[in-house]
């Protein structure tokens, strides 16, 4: 009954979710190329908060619990488990007064409105899974960008997104080379729940009634222990994630 109800919300919530993007497109363009840099990152997130409000079509509520006081005056590494591509306008909404970047597959540079231009213009990585040198470089140019200007970096070490919410292993090297390359960045790692279950049909029709969790654990240094920074993340992430049915 749920599938079959979620036929036509889905196609009112791509209705919505499309015309977000495709209204912000311009909006973005103007902001950055009249206003500069802070007024297209204000035009982000709230084009963020938007698309938050177009999942609510779907039943779709969010929680994002963050009990610790994160310092705007300095790098972040954000790292998170990844479910699906609607993890990422809650952490853009929320995190926003700390200028999250993201580390994105390079295909996602063209075609996609309002996100192509975003992740071209705001300072994002976007890398070439099948091109390792070229991937490194721009991991390498992101750490020294979040480094320089205070601003942070958001990676999945995952690589894919789960589907069914269970953690993948991370993969360290992208995680090693942010780290060496801000060396005084802040690791901030999230917990992300139940973002699966918007796709728990596949792309269409949309999950209904799903509830986001996202948690902020406590922040830790960067010792320069990068295997353990690494796994000590992991483990803080994968702990947090409630896998349910």
């Amino acid at each position: 009954m749920q599938k079959l109800l979620s036929y036509p919300l889905t196609i009112l919530f791509f209705i919505f979710f499309g015309l977000a993007l495709v209204i912000f497109h311009p909006i973005q363009w103007f902001c950055l190329k009249v206003f500069g840099y802070n007024a297209h990152r204000e035009s982000v997130a709230v084009l963020n908060w938007f698309l938050m409000r177009c999942t609510n079509v779907l039943g779709t509520r969010y929680r994002f619990e963050n009990a610790h006081k994160i310092p705007t005056d300095r790098p972040l590494i954000i790292v998170s488990n990844h479910q699906s591509m609607y993890d990422i306008p809650p952490i853009i909404w929320h995190m926003r007064k700390h200028h999250p970047k993201f580390v994105s597959k390079i295909e996602l540079g063209r075609g996609i409105p309002s996100v192509s231009f975003n992740l071209r213009h705001g300072g994002s990585a976007l890398i070439d899974r099948k091109d390792s040198k070229q991937s490194i470089q721009e991991l390498r140019k992101l750490g020294a960008y979040i480094e320089k200007h205070n601003r942070s970096a958001v990676i999945f070490p995952e690589g894919t997104r789960s589907r069914t919410g269970v953690p993948k292993r991370f993969h360290a090297t992208g995680l090693k080379i942010l780290m060496k390359n801000a060396p005084s960045a802040l690791i901030v790692p999230i917990s992300i729940n139940n973002s699966w279950k918007l796709l728990r049909f596949g792309k269409f029709p949309m999950g209904l009634g799903s509830y986001l969790w996202f948690k902020v654990h406590e922040p830790f240094e960067n010792n320069g222990d990068f295997d353990e920074l690494i796994a000590k993340a992991e483990h803080q992430i994968t702990a947090g994630v409630l896998v349910k049915k």
